[in-house]
């Protein structure tokens, strides 16, 4: 999937009344997705099977000709995909339905963000997906299956995409910066820890072509330094660490002392402002999963072509990927378990990731040629396969906890917004991001 549409999960209340408006929307529709109430007919009539697909952002699928592919495998079905741009709507209306029993799509994504909340507390509105014909626990990531199975074995969704992370960076700017720009002596820079990525960035400002900065965001070095931790917010036996974890203390820390020392473009991820700077050439290292590069490619454009190249990251890190479920309310739970696990196989995980760069979340993907020795001829050519790959076998295994999302974006979204963009201490936006915390724990 690409992954950067659930990325930005901000202005909370104005969401919520959008998720409302929409909810009542959806209400009002409801039969829509499901061609009338008799789940037949739709594109292509004939008494055809109509699958329905809820996902949020772009996942590929229909991009890569997956969906065209399975409706000839199996001319007895139409798939119809529903898509709502951003997961903080997404989200809340699927909760609604999964309450109310209706309203859902015959296969609903989940964003990593969501799924251990869903397993732990909704798993019986989902199908168990472990025992579905032609599924293997094996093909997958031993660390991406536990994400979506529940302590009793139960497996509410089937991994699509994950989200190792890699530097992307400006040979040009680097290169007029003094610094190295062929990619292997790009990573040795910062090779096993992110401190010395702020060193290198420190080595850039002494020569930084005029009008650049290092990285562009404080909130994006953090995301890449705590997801690199397994315990963030929780231990592995579940009690909360909130704000007192080494993983929050050491990437707040890096963070602060990027803004600190004027590494950073004080940018906010996923801003027009964000996606202007990369137009401008205003930065010169942006924390990279793969789900980014299409981003990057969008918003630098032509001009950009063969100035972006992709190195190894300090330490290997997951921020973001994304599951599909089958609700237990799908009016049509075999012909979507079925079209479920078919696209998630290896097979098709490899072709998503030629299409899309989605890096597939079972590792048999990895030795197919598609995966495995692809080059993006936009990142300069680099072996995006082989980078990712490699970075994803070492990920950890992540704890996740109830409020894991909500707690993440205390950090980014409010603590060090308040520090980047309004100016505020660094106390002053741990302090905020504790509030913020407290407010949504125990409010």
């Amino acid at each position: 999937m690409a992954a950067w549409s659930s990325g930005p999960y901000r202005r909370r209340a104005v969401v919520l009344v959008i998720g409302v408006v929409l909810v009542l929307a959806a209400s009002l529709l409801g039969g829509c997705a499901q061609d009338g109430g008799n789940g037949r007919g739709g594109p292509g009539g004939g008494g055809r099977t109509t699958v329905s697909i809820g996902t949020f952002g772009v996942f590929g699928y229909k991009q890569a000709g997956l969906y065209e592919e399975y409706e000839r495998l199996h001319p007895d079905v139409v798939i119809k995909e529903s898509v709502i741009e951003r997961n903080d709507v997404y989200y809340p209306q699927l909760l609604t339905h999964l309450a109310a029993g209706a309203g859902l799509a015959d296969i609903q994504a989940m964003e990593v963000g969501n799924v251990h909340e869903l397993a732990a507390g909704q798993a019986e509105l989902f199908e168990d997906l472990s025992r579905a014909k032609g599924v293997r626990r094996s093909d997958w990531l031993p660390w991406k299956w536990a994400q979506a199975t529940t302590r009793t074995g139960r497996t509410i969704g089937l991994g699509t995409d994950i989200g190792p992370i890699a530097v992307c960076y400006r040979k040009d700017l680097f290169r007029r910066a003094g610094l190295p720009t062929d990619r292997a002596a790009v990573g040795r820079l910062w090779a096993g820890d992110w401190r010395k990525y702020l060193a290198a960035g420190r080595a850039y400002r002494r020569r930084a072509p005029a009008g650049t900065v290092f990285s562009d965001s404080a909130a994006g070095l953090y995301n890449a330094s705590i997801h690199g931790y397994a315990e963030r917010y929780y231990t592995r036996d579940g009690r909360p660490l909130h704000g007192s974890g080494p993983a929050v203390r050491a990437s707040w820390d890096l963070a602060m002392r990027a803004v600190r020392t004027g590494l950073t473009a004080r940018l906010r991820q996923f801003d027009k402002s964000w996606d202007q700077a990369y137009a401008n050439g205003r930065f010169a290292t942006v924390a990279c999963p793969p789900w980014m590069l299409g981003y990057i490619k969008e918003k630098s454009g032509p001009a950009g072509r063969n100035k972006w190249d992709v190195a190894a990251a300090p330490r290997p890190a997951n921020w973001g990927g994304s599951f599909i479920g089958v609700p237990k309310a799908a009016r049509h739970k075999a012909a979507a378990i079925d079209l479920a696990v078919w696209l998630t196989a290896p097979a098709q995980q490899a072709r998503l990731f030629e299409r899309q760069a989605s890096i597939p979340s079972t590792p048999a993907a990895y030795a197919m040629p598609e995966v495995g020795r692809a080059r993006n001829p936009y990142f300069s050519g680099a072996p995006t396969g082989e980078i990712f790959t490699a970075a994803a076998r070492d990920i950890p295994t992540l704890v996740f906890g109830p409020w894991e999302q909500q707690i993440g974006l205390a950090f980014t979204d409010v603590g060090i917004a308040q520090v980047e963009q309004q100016g505020r201490s660094p106390r002053q936006g741990w302090e905020a991001a504790q509030r913020e915390i407290a407010n949504v724990v125990d409010g």
